[in-house]
């Protein structure tokens, strides 16, 4: 198993993890159950730790591919810079269910205002993991590509590929 291997194992997780997380906080706020609040504070925690080797794996990973056959680089950078926001997203919404774990262990109730943030947090996250999550998958799949209609430089060798493949159908 080499870099690329681990990389596409370990991203998954952040993405899948933070819709499972934000499904099970909808769901205790609407029990008004402070015991799935901190199950789904937990869930954050653990999901936010996953990020980290997911993200230290991309860079050996780009290494592996940058110069494969149709892998435009634009594409791999617009994924590492989504990747490094939704990274410091999901660390900030693990970092405050953190808080909200060592709160309740002083008392009883976890606040409002504590639980809409994580619900706010959480969903923010979610989005950017799925834009990265997204972006990554373009690298590779020129299926989803031409789908979400994201441009390729001209000059990029997936690009050129690409433009291509496109001269090729019209004719």
């Amino acid at each position: 198993m080499n870099q690329a291997h681990l990389h596409l194992l370990l991203n998954h997780f952040p993405v899948i993890g933070a819709i499972l997380c934000l499904l099970l906080l909808l769901f205790a706020l609407m029990r008004k159950s402070d015991e799935l609040k901190r199950a789904s504070l937990g869930g954050l925690v653990m999901i936010s730790l996953l990020t980290i080797p997911a993200f230290l794996t991309g860079e050996p990973a780009e290494e592996l591919v940058e110069n494969l056959p149709g892998v435009s680089h634009a594409l791999i950078e617009s994924h590492e810079e989504a990747a490094l926001v939704a990274f410091i997203a999901l660390g900030l919404t693990g970092a405050l269910a953190l808080v909200g774990l060592i709160w309740s262990r002083r008392r009883t109730t976890l606040p409002t205002w504590l639980m809409t943030a994580a619900l706010l947090l959480t969903s923010v996250s979610l989005g950017l993991m799925a834009r990265t999550a997204n972006l990554g998958g373009e690298i590779r799949h020129t299926e989803i590509r031409a789908a979400s209609g994201s441009p390729i430089p001209a000059g990029d060798a997936g690009g050129q590929q690409e433009k291509k493949h496109e001269d090729n159908d019209r004719k």
